[in-house]
């Protein structure tokens, strides 16, 4: 995956933006915990009374509480308050860590104060001695006490000391409720605006970089030499474009709402549970490694499926394309039931791999949810002895369960994001392996530019080529020299290397040894879209794409007028067959021309390739599907269309070569003969082989 995150720097402000976002949505999911502790130990328990610091004390009580307090304790007290009449006034700039002190110096006096208001003695009429064998006595049973208990008791006097003043004690409790009521209802907005936001950007990083990554593999693919499309199938290179992109791009939406966002809420988590109560740590760390066991169990058995689940994905795409581009041959020899079993195999096999990991991480749920529930009750039960031994608050407890649930469920995040990395993973490397794929033919960094005086001419010279990791040669020491204006016909047995030559003058191919001339300049010293421009190829298999009969015509040169594009289709003797047809030139033309026949697909072909007005025509048995009336037609009109430029033809039939002024034939990958027909049936034992197997004596003659 991190090979891939070069594709992500056009999305940074985008990916720095989802960041910050996710950190606000952390810090509101944590604060959530926090109100509901404070609504439950201030709100309800404490009746609205933060702590025992009164906002307001009258003058009376003050000096009661100062009795119990030592020198230093008066003086900071004083300077918190300022004397309003007969009451004292605390002051509102206080910190948090001054208002914490100050209710430490508040909570032991109050308690002392209102035991002795229940028992009915006043501290100011005691006698010295006894005041301070009291005070001892009341410190050393104080000390017993846990803050959290010294805590209420002394917001029960302030309570008390509100209700002597005439404050409404119960509409105090009813705003503080209020008010922490209304804050997490602002924080659950925050909450939902910011994980809207961060969905939406995440889809928006994500599409984009599923944009990037199939444009780039796209692109990749279009500069790849017949080699490289050899060591991709097609099969694969579909998969790898469509399924291995689609399984990053799913990954790369939930990365940021759940892989970034989980490490945040649980280190987030583990401060504030740190903060909260310190004891019970011990049962997330319990909770965490039974987690972390888990995953690298299920990680061990299943991760090894993942890189097979992607190979069986190809394997079933390379079945299905074969089956569906041969249903015709499949009917024709009612092999159905045997491909029916071959596309069977390979789905089970995909089905059961696809089963096995979908189980383990079915299995992987439940057992984090036994964890999760277990560590409630772990909770709850020492929670419990926490309060009633007074250590502890209710509301606490319920904040350290929050917590606890909020990190467990970051851990839950990432392991239901480990079903789909993995996978993701392999694909992402499936991808990489493609982009980083170099082609083996590439353009020069200084292009050559061909000679206007040399247009329109090829040359071997002594060319021989082999296959990639072919070992030996299928073409050996080829050399010949086409002039412009000259039609020249290459002719052989089946196999003797005539399709190979012709590739190798579009360089879809390098030679091996020598090379290739057009225009007078190396093949490999030109840039390939330069040398193409210059070329009118017509496959041996016809090829047109969806579209119409006008735009697959107007393929190669898009710019042409209607007249052009109709005199075009004339020559390749295609215009009778269009104009018959309801809608003429924008006729559709399905995918892969399957509305058309073999013919009128060839005719189509080669219409594309005289539009375009090349230099050099190369025709590889393009005439093969046409009868002869048709065959005899084409190629007279194309003598008078063509006489200007070069016309290479690989041909089957002599009878289509008679006139070429060059034939060049094939045996076995090298030159035979060379020369006019005439010469070659004095001088080519081969050519005449092939000749009086395909001639009269008459028609020899």
């Amino acid at each position: 995956m991190l090979k891939l995150m070069k594709y992500l720097k056009k999305s940074v402000p985008s990916i720095m933006l989802i960041i910050g976002l996710l950190f606000l949505q952390a810090y509101c999911d944590l604060s959530l915990p926090d109100y509901t502790s404070k609504i439950i130990n201030v709100g309800i328990q404490q009746k609205g009374i933060e702590d025992g610091v009164p906002e307001q004390i009258r003058v009376s009580s003050m000096k009661k509480l100062e009795l119990f307090m030592k020198e230093k304790e008066k003086i900071e007290i004083s300077n918190a308050y300022k004397q309003d009449d007969d009451l004292y006034v605390l002051h509102k700039d206080l910190t948090e860590k001054d208002r914490e002190r100050l209710n430490t110096y508040f909570c032991k006096p109050m308690l002392i104060l209102s035991y002795l208001e229940d028992s009915e003695k006043n501290p100011e009429a005691l006698p010295p001695q006894a005041f301070s064998e009291l005070e001892t006595e009341l410190n050393g049973t104080l000390k017993e006490i846990p803050d959290s208990i010294l805590t209420q008791a002394a917001v029960g006097f302030v309570r008390e000391e509100y209700k002597e003043m005439g404050k409404n004690v119960d509409a105090i409790q009813m705003e503080y409720l209020f008010l922490s009521g209304s804050k997490m209802l602002f924080m659950a907005l925050i909450i939902m605006l910011t994980a809207i936001s961060v969905t939406f950007l995440s889809a928006r990083v994500a599409a984009s970089l599923g944009h990037d990554l199939r444009n780039g593999i796209y692109r990749k693919v279009m500069s790849f030499s017949s080699e490289e499309y050899h060591q991709f199938s097609t099969a694969s290179l579909i998969t790898r474009s469509t399924n291995d992109v689609q399984q990053v791009q799913q990954v790369m939406s939930m990365m940021f709402r759940i892989v970034l966002y989980a490490p945040i809420l649980g280190i987030g988590g583990v401060i504030r549970v740190l903060q909260t109560d310190a004891s019970m740590t011990w049962i997330l760390g319990v909770a965490v490694v039974l987690i972390l066991v888990v995953i690298t169990m299920l990680f061990m058995i299943a991760m090894p499926k993942f890189t097979k689940l992607q190979i069986l994905i190809d394997r079933l795409n390379l079945v299905t394309r074969e089956i569906l581009t041969g249903i015709p041959v499949i009917r024709a020899f009612s092999r159905e039931e045997h491909e029916e079993e071959r596309f069977e195999k390979a789905n089970k096999r995909l089905t059961k791999t696809n089963l096995f990991v979908n189980r383990c991480m079915t299995f992987m749920m439940p057992l984090m949810m036994l964890i999760m529930n277990g560590v409630s009750v772990l909770i709850i039960y020492s929670g419990a002895h926490a309060v009633d031994n007074g250590t502890m608050q209710v509301g606490n407890v319920m904040a350290f369960i929050q917590y606890a649930m909020q990190i467990i469920m970051s851990f839950l995040m990432i392991t239901a994001m480990s079903i789909m990395l993995p996978r993701a993973n392999v694909a992402a490397l499936r991808i990489d392996e493609v982009l980083k794929t170099e082609g083996s033919i590439r353009d020069p960094e200084n292009e050559k530019y061909p000679d206007e005086n040399k247009k329109g001419t090829v040359e071997f010279d002594h060319v021989s080529f082999a296959y990639p990791h072919a070992g030996e040669n299928v073409l050996t020491d080829i050399h010949f020299k086409v002039e412009k204006g000259q039609t020249v016909a290459i002719i052989g047995s089946t196999g003797s290397g005539k399709s190979t030559l012709i590739n190798l003058i579009p360089r879809f191919y390098d030679v091996t040894k020598g090379c290739v001339r057009v225009d007078g300049v190396d093949v490999r010293e030109m840039s390939q879209k330069s040398l193409r421009d210059r070329l009118g190829y017509v496959p041996q298999k016809g090829v047109l794409f969806s579209g119409t009969i006008d735009s697959n015509i107007r393929y190669g040169k898009t710019d042409i007028s209607k007249e052009e594009v109709k005199k075009a289709a004339q020559v390749a003797q295609a215009k009778e067959f269009i104009e018959e047809k309801p809608k003429a030139y924008d006729s559709p033309i399905s995918q892969g021309g399957t509305n058309v026949s073999g013919g009128q697909k060839q005719r189509l072909s080669i219409a594309r390739a005289i539009a375009k007005k090349p230099e050099i025509f190369i025709f590889d048995d393009s005439f093969s599907a046409l009868d002869f009336k048709t065959d005899s037609q084409l190629r007279k009109a194309l003598k008078d269309h063509t006489k200007d430029a070069t016309t290479i033809i690989v041909a089957q039939r002599i009878s289509t070569i008679l006139n070429a002024d060059q034939i060049i034939v094939l045996d076995d990958g090298q030159m035979a003969g060379i020369g006019t027909h005439a010469e070659l049936m004095k001088n080519c034992e081969v050519y005449r082989q092939i000749a009086i197997s395909q001639l009269s004596e008459e028609e020899l003659s």
